[in-house]
């Protein structure tokens, strides 16, 4: 058997491997195995152009193949980051890659309370207040978040800046698509909105009770 006959039952035998891996991604209901299945068939493809000196298919795949690796360490890493923040301090540095700037001026309004929620913000730099509340939010905070999470979806406070300065936006769609494309994603997003809810219970609890202090003290004569 000559080479060029050994190149082509290679190419077939890479073609045929190549084609169950792209219909095995057809499968594929989250990201992380639909990329690693779809690495699979780029590699296959650019090994049966080799022999066959199709260099056009090679780097066409090797492109893709570069590609898919690249989404799929991106994703990896946002699992990760998300899991370190749950057990951690509850950063939000691992949705930073997904968020858009936005500069703020002061006395304008990010949103108003009972208005549609479809964007929450992180906090890079100036003041940010609650209206309502009258809470001032501090750097790198989270704030709108919960707004994806309420039946309604509206905004339960206003919140304006106060100083100029610099706000990270994501929209609920591209986190929704995130959770759908990586459920265990999903799973820790819940949990560490249920823990920042938790954190807002537990500071107006303390609000509620240095408020009550005073009227429980015994009155002086």
């Amino acid at each position: 058997m000559d080479i060029s006959h050994l190149a082509e039952h290679l190419g077939t035998v890479g073609g045929v491997a190549a084609s169950f891996f792209v219909v095995a991604t057809c499968t594929m209901r989250t990201m992380i195995p639909l990329r690693v299945f779809g690495m699979l068939a780029n590699l296959m493809l650019m090994i049966t152009a080799l022999p066959l000196h199709n260099f056009l298919q090679f780097g066409l795949h090797a492109g893709l193949f570069f590609l898919n690796g690249y989404r799929l360490h991106q994703m990896l890493l946002l699992v990760r980051e998300v899991k370190k923040s749950v057990n951690g301090d509850l950063s939000m540095d691992w949705l930073k890659p997904f968020m858009t700037k936005r500069k703020c001026e002061a006395g304008e309004m990010l949103f108003y309370k009972n208005e549609k929620a479809e964007t929450m913000f992180y906090i890079v730099s100036g003041r940010y207040r609650l209206v309502e509340s009258g809470i001032e939010l501090p750097i790198g905070a989270l704030v709108g978040e919960l707004g994806m999470l309420s039946p309604s979806n509206e905004r339960t406070q206003s919140l304006e800046c106060i100083e100029n300065g610099t706000v990270l936006s994501v929209s609920y769609r591209q986190v929704e698509e995130l959770y759908v494309q990586n459920p265990e994603f999903g799973f820790y997003f819940l949990r560490l909105a249920s823990a920042r809810l938790f954190q807002n219970i537990g500071k107006l609890e303390e609000r509620l009770a240095e408020t009550a202090a005073p009227v429980m003290s015994p009155r002086r004569a």
